[in-house]
């Protein structure tokens, strides 16, 4: 079976980690292949900050999804043999229920009316999907970024959810580099003066916060190295003689990709999404990761990791491969050679088609 996005509309309250609570819930998602009869051969696909749950195209909607060269079928996440569902977070702008949603009780956005959202909390909500589609575990838990975090809480509370995990690009807890940049761009946007205290209006979108918040995500999704290979100090095609305009082409790369986000991507999402990377560790209550891992019942795990990514940087990879070697569970690292950074996961497909592949034909040679 394929699909567009579909939606699954929780009428019970749903409570947050943190305090508060909403009457209801939405989540978007999709899924693309058939469960077996047993239905064991499910992936769950959890995303990072940004992506919704259109992770690749189908029948009933064609568009290109965020990770098309990597989900369908023969790709390496192949529908063909797998059952993919993938799911929008809970507090994202993209389908599932979040801070840009109607509040019921006043008719408008709830923006910082909402709870704040967890990483738990998105994990837990991932669950009403699985719950709703009768997947009691998965083949495979696969987590990209915020995604791996958001998968690591799941198998935290889920302990027996699936038998495989594959954490691209992730960590157990945020790295302070990341929460220092993460705070700069919460402040690029808060302090925007038509963020008004989150009452902002479409007519007053605090665009250059937003602005600038991605230009600071971008510039720390990529590497040095990339910049420097691919722009050089190549002068923008138009030059603007004045103190502060842009006259280098990485400028005018900056600017383009900013000027897309701003009007896709809601601000109070972005605050409070970053904020929960932040705030998670999932060693939390723990000695420590080995400890924090110590219930969960998987077969193996697979960390892929890139070595010029400086949010999630490879050590923290390597962190969760020993824990979970450390506690029975068979794992791999594998850190890929790319100048793309922490985006490497979503452009440089060269390195991580084939990495992905051989994990799922590892997992799949072992089932047969």
């Amino acid at each position: 079976m394929n699909s567009a996005t579909q939606y699954l509309n929780i009428t019970e309250p749903f409570s947050f980690r943190r305090g508060g609570s909403i009457p209801e819930l939405t989540l978007a998602y999709e899924t693309w292949g058939s469960l077996d009869a047993n239905k064991s051969n499910a992936v769950m696909i959890l995303t990072g900050i940004s992506p919704s749950a259109h992770a690749t195209s189908s029948a009933q909607d064609p568009s290109e999804g965020w990770w098309e060269p990597m989900v369908g079928s023969g790709r390496p996440i192949d529908t063909d043999r797998n059952f993919v569902v993938c799911i929008n977070s809970l507090g994202s702008c993209k389908g599932s229920t979040g801070p840009d949603s109607t509040n019921p009780a006043t008719g408008k956005p709830y923006r910082l009316e909402f709870p704040e959202v967890t990483i738990w909390d998105i994990a837990r909500a991932a669950q009403l999907v699985l719950d709703h589609l009768g997947i009691t575990q998965l083949r495979m838990m696969v987590g990209p970024s915020m995604g791996g975090m958001s998968g690591l809480a799941w198998l935290h509370q889920f302990p027996h959810g699936a038998r495989h995990f594959l954490g691209i690009s992730s960590s157990a807890n945020a790295e302070p580099f990341s929460i220092a940049i993460r705070s700069l761009q919460r402040e690029a946007i808060v302090s925007d003066p038509d963020w008004q205290n989150g009452n902002y209006s479409p007519e007053r979108w605090p665009r250059t916060g937003m602005r600038l918040a991605r230009k600071l995500g971008m510039i720390t999704y990529r590497s040095a190295r990339e910049w420097r290979e691919r722009f050089g100090r190549l002068p923008q095609d138009r030059y603007e003689p004045t103190t502060f305009g842009m006259n280098f082409a990485v400028e005018s790369y900056l600017e383009n990709a900013a000027a897309k986000f701003v009007s896709n991507y809601d601000p109070c999402t972005y605050v409070y999404l970053s904020r929960a990377m932040d705030w998670f560790d999932a060693t939390e209550g723990h000695a420590d990761l080995t400890d924090a891992l110590s219930h969960i019942a998987l077969e193996s795990a697979c960390l892929i990791g890139v070595d010029s990514d400086i949010l999630f940087p490879v050590h923290q990879q390597r962190d969760l491969a020993d824990a979970f070697h450390a506690n029975g569970v068979r794992s791999n690292l594998v850190t890929l050679p790319s100048d793309q950074g922490h985006d490497a996961f979503l452009v440089d497909y060269d390195r991580f088609r084939p990495a992905v592949a051989g994990y799922f034909a590892q997992v799949l040679d072992g089932e047969t």
